[in-house]
């Protein structure tokens, strides 16, 4: 009896991160009466997407601490130094997925690990895909967006400073939006 073995395309698709759609968001309190909010300007990722098991594709990011961008120069100078991120010693915070699960209809939540400052955290994104298609130039595009709520103190982030009329000039809790447009290899 003959056997015939059925050849089946990968379903594993490379994605890059275009980092001119793409944006990396932050915002925290300032001085417990405002929002200040933020953005990393140098991001780089790939995505290895199983087209027909998203819940088993994997996401691996790294975001250059010196492109930190609150529109204020000096305050961006010192998130960059030992106070905050400490460029100078760990340039890069990075992100490496380990579980993607489905919420719903173009919904889920994708879980890894993040590390900044050398301190490695798991924490978890709300994640929406937002839209696949072609450019205008023959390329694939897929979209996401993303959220999350971060304790800036758990990365070693502690510094602050105490306000004479109480409380302190910098929150602890960073709110984090992303939107990310890959691009198919």
């Amino acid at each position: 009896m003959a056997t015939s073995t059925a050849t089946t395309a990968n379903p594993i698709t490379t994605w890059q991160i275009d980092p001119v759609h793409s944006e990396v968001g932050f915002s925290v309190r300032h001085l417990m009466i405002s929002t200040v909010k933020g953005r990393f300007t140098d991001v780089q990722g790939t995505l290895q997407y199983d087209e027909t098991d998203p819940t088993r594709s994997n996401i691996e990011v790294r975001i250059a601490i010196a492109s930190v961008d609150t529109r204020a120069d000096q305050r961006d100078a010192h998130l960059r130094s030992a106070d905050f991120f400490d460029a100078e010693h760990y340039p890069f915070m990075t992100f490496k997925s380990t579980r993607l699960e489905r919420t719903g209809e173009g919904r889920g939540k994708v879980t890894g690990d993040l590390t900044i400052r050398g301190v490695t955290q798991s924490v978890t994104l709300d994640a929406k895909r937002e839209g696949r298609g072609k450019d205008p130039w023959g390329g694939e595009r897929l979209g996401f967006s993303a959220t999350t709520v971060l304790n800036r103190e758990a990365f070693g982030l502690t510094w602050n400073q105490a306000l004479e009329t109480g409380g302190v000039v910098v929150g602890d809790e960073v709110k984090v939006s992303i939107e990310v447009e890959w691009v198919k290899q």
